[in-house]
């Protein structure tokens, strides 16, 4: 599978980036459900993983970047609501983003004006060592001209959750720079906001059960093992159509 994950960043390790749709606590819940299926995929394929913050996680492995580049898109859950006392059927909507863990030099060589950056500092919620939850460790870095963010809460101090949020934030803009095919971060404002669009894949657990991508029609009649990480012949697909695009 390797050998057709060709591009610049793709042994690169990823980080990938979740956003609610509407939807309230179904979304919410949607969103956790699918950190869990890339968290239980990443393990099972041997990469290792940490959790940035409450909406990024990073998967480090070689390949690993080219490996889920493909799975950055809208994915849509039909389901009972289990937060609606009526037991209706609910959808919801969530968007994935996976970037590359982009090289320290090429991170450290890109410079952005210190007056674009907001820092916003919290309370840590995850894994953090003895300060979690007594100290302000957790930090958000915005970039205010096109107000893309980036946060971390994985590390012990303020400082290095800083740094990480930074060269998070880095990848993020040098990404969106590539992608537009501009050198200018003020020519980002008009592309800051998360591309939704349709939905790549649908997972069905009511009236019946299915999981379909939409783009490669590979399909699978046991979504509860998808939702486990299951996702080998999704992803499989993915990087054969690539292949066979190129």
């Amino acid at each position: 599978m390797f050998q057709s994950l060709t591009g610049k960043y793709d042994k690169s390790n990823a980080q990938i980036s979740f956003y609610s749709g509407a939807g309230g606590d179904d979304a919410k819940d949607w969103t956790n459900m699918l950190v869990r299926m890339y968290l239980r995929y990443a393990q099972k394929r041997g990469f290792k993983t940490a959790q940035v913050d409450d909406d990024t996680i990073e998967i480090k492995g070689e390949y690993a970047y080219g490996t889920l580049k493909k799975e950055s898109g809208v994915h849509r859950l039909v389901r009972i609501s289990p937060f609606n006392s009526k037991k209706l059927r609910h959808t919801s909507f969530a968007l994935v983003d996976v970037l590359p863990v982009l090289p320290h030099i090429e991170v450290q060589n890109f410079h952005i004006p210190e007056d674009d950056l907001k820092v916003e500092v919290s309370r840590s919620s995850g894994p953090g060592g003895q300060n979690v939850n007594k100290r302000d460790t957790a930090v958000r870095v915005v970039h205010i001209p096109s107000n893309i963010s980036a946060a971390s809460q994985l590390e012990r101090s303020q400082q290095q959750n800083k740094e990480k949020a930074i060269s998070l934030l880095k990848s993020k803009l040098i990404h969106l720079l590539q992608k537009h095919r501009t050198q200018e971060l003020k020519d980002l404002r008009s592309h800051a906001k998360p591309e939704w669009g349709s939905q790549i894949r649908s997972y069905v657990l009511h009236p019946y059960k299915k999981v379909k991508d939409h783009r490669t029609d590979v399909q699978s009649n046991q979504p509860d093992k998808v939702l486990d990480g299951g996702l080998d012949k999704f992803i499989e697909a993915e990087i054969g159509l690539e292949e066979d695009e190129s």
